[in-house]
């Protein structure tokens, strides 16, 4: 999950090229069970945080004017997510 800088609408698909690019989908990672490539869902954690937390006021998430919230999962071995939000009082 990420919290990032959004100045355009195509964004979110320059994230997950760069993303494809640098964690390729072939046979290189020793981690090979699953798909080809299935060793980038394990490295993309170090690139990507797995959670993030961001603050939320009169109802919604406090971002900045060009910041929204992406989801990122290149796994296609397990296509069913799930989503937890957990929500502290201040």
């Amino acid at each position: 999950m990420s919290r990032s800088s959004r100045p355009a609408p195509d964004s979110d698909d320059d994230l997950l090229d760069t993303l494809e690019r640098l964690l390729p989908r072939d046979d290189r990672y020793r981690h090979s069970h699953g798909s080809p490539g299935h060793g980038a869902d394990h490295v993309l954690p170090t690139i990507v945080a797995p959670s993030v937390t961001i603050p939320v006021g009169e109802g919604g998430p406090l971002l900045g004017t060009w910041q929204s919230v992406v989801l990122v999962d290149l796994n296609r071995d397990n296509p069913r997510r799930s989503v937890r939000l957990s929500f502290l009082g201040g």
